[in-house]
Formats: C-alpha cells, sequence, structure tokens
C-alpha cells in the first residue's frame, strides 16, 4: 500500500492550480511579515523546538502543517487588526505563532484539541508569558475544532485569536489536505485501497462544509476558494482511486 499512496501523492500534486490563491497575492507583505517572525522571534524559535516531540509527522499534522497554522494565523491577525496599535497586533501575532504551533500536540488523542490545551499550558509555563496569555492560547487550541459548539470568548483578544488560529488550520483542508495530510493519515491508519474509496465520498462532503464555518472577515473572503481547490483535487483522485480499484485487488496488485 505504500507504494499505491505514494503513486497517488504524485498524481495529486500536479493537480494543484498554477496560479497562486488570492489570500497570498493580496496580503504578500502579511504574509512575509509572519515569516520573519517565524523564523527570527527567540520565544517562537523555543517553541519550535518543545513542540517537536508532540507533533506526528506521519500522521499528517507535523511541523510544516503547524508552521503554515502558525505564519497564516499571525498574517491573519495583522489583517484584522490592522486599525489596532501596532503593539498590541505584534503581541497577538506572537501568540497567534505560539498556538498555531501548539494546536495539534495532542493530534492523536481523542478530544485532541480539548487536550493540546491544557498541555499548551505545560509546555509554555516556564516562557516569559502572563496567565492571561497562556489562557489566551489555550482558549483557542480548544475552539480549533469544526463542527463542535465553542466557548464563549471572554474578549475581543479571545475572538480575534481564537477565530484566526480556526481559519488558518481550516485553510489547510483545501489543497494541502489531497497532496499531503490524507496520504500520510491513510499510511498511518493502515487502509487498504478499497477503504480509502469507501471513506472518501464523506471526506468530501465534510470538506466542503467546511466552507460556512470560516470565522474571520478575511477567512470568509478567501477560505472557500482554498476549500473549492481542494474539492477539485479530491474529485479527481476518488475517480483515480476508483479506476485503480477497478483493475487491482484493492491492495495495490494488479489483477
Amino acid at each position: 500500500m505504500n507504494n499505491v499512496l505514494e503513486g497517488l501523492k504524485q498524481e495529486a500534486a500536479p493537480l494543484i492550480p498554477t496560479s497562486t490563491p488570492q489570500f497570498y497575492r493580496n496580503y504578500m507583505a502579511e504574509i512575509a511579515f509572519a515569516r520573519e517572525y517565524f523564523f527570527d522571534h527567540p520565544l517562537v524559535l523555543r517553541c519550535r523546538e518543545d513542540v517537536l516531540p508532540f507533533l506526528n509527522d506521519k500522521f499528517g499534522h507535523g511541523i510544516e502543517h503547524a508552521k503554515k497554522v502558525a505564519i497564516e494565523a499571525h498574517a491573519l491577525i495583522l489583517i484584522e487588526t490592522r486599525e489596532w496599535g501596532r503593539e498590541e497586533t505584534r503581541y497577538l501575532g506572537l501568540l497567534a505563532q505560539l498556538a498555531g504551533l501548539l494546536h495539534d500536540v495532542c493530534r492523536l488523542e481523542g478530544d485532541h484539541a480539548a487536550k493540546g490545551a491544557e498541555l499548551s499550558g505545560m509546555i509554555l509555563r516556564d516562557y516569559p508569558l502572563s496567565e492571561y496569555d497562556l489562557e489566551l492560547i489555550a482558549h483557542a487550541i480548544r475552539n480549533h475544532e469544526a463542527f463542535k459548539e465553542t466557548d464563549p470568548p471572554r474578549d475581543e483578544n479571545f475572538r480575534i485569536l481564537g477565530d484566526a488560529l480556526y481559519d488558518a488550520d481550516k485553510f489547510r483542508w483545501g489543497p494541502d489536505n489531497f497532496v499531503t495530510t490524507l496520504w500520510e493519515i491513510c499510511n498511518y491508519q493502515e487502509w487498504s485501497l478499497q477503504e480509502i474509496a469507501d471513506r472518501f465520498p464523506r471526506g468530501l462532503e465534510k470538506i466542503a462544509k467546511i466552507q460556512s464555518t470560516f470565522r474571520t472577515r478575511s477567512g470568509q473572503i478567501y477560505g472557500p476558494e482554498f476549500i473549492d481547490t481542494g474539492l477539485e483535487i479530491g474529485r479527481v483522485l476518488y475517480q483515480k482511486i476508483n479506476n485503480r480499484c477497478r483493475r487491482q485487488d484493492c491492495t495495490g496488485i494488479e489483477i
């Protein structure tokens, strides 16, 4: 199955449109600033090292996923709070980077968001952060799952940070889902080709529902493009999987 999944993964890459999503074209400056923060800020560098033992690359939610979420959550903060003071915006941006790195530290456990929120406090307990900062990060992590009731935000900082983390994470449900994440999860779960084919329609339906759940103004504008692109790739891959199942025994062996 490893060879079959690798083959499907390779077939997915050329399906990505050559045009850059509008979000990246319109907010190049914000993304560049957040990216520089990710690679330069001492607390982010420290957190990157601290989360490595808790992130599972083989399950599609490793450091590369966390990096994208951290950077784009920070970019969303910059966009959504552009009318705020510079220091307040940068402060929330730093917390967004930390929350992005930490949001999936318990990804392989049940109720992973709540457990991740709890673990985030333990990982960050020696950082130069206030109790309020830790609660902000924990709240965002606890409420980043889709299709679940969320805790009411205590104030505007709680709302903005939680919404930015959620949207940055759900951007990954677009092309990322079908180019990397899906195949890593399938390989980790050791699903047969037939099991993948059986699960695929429900997965596409779930991804489609994400379109109406984006929380920030920017996410609501630009998020659906990510999802539409992912769905286009997913539908083509589903057809390819069904074609393989027709000419193979669904274990990857030709018949």
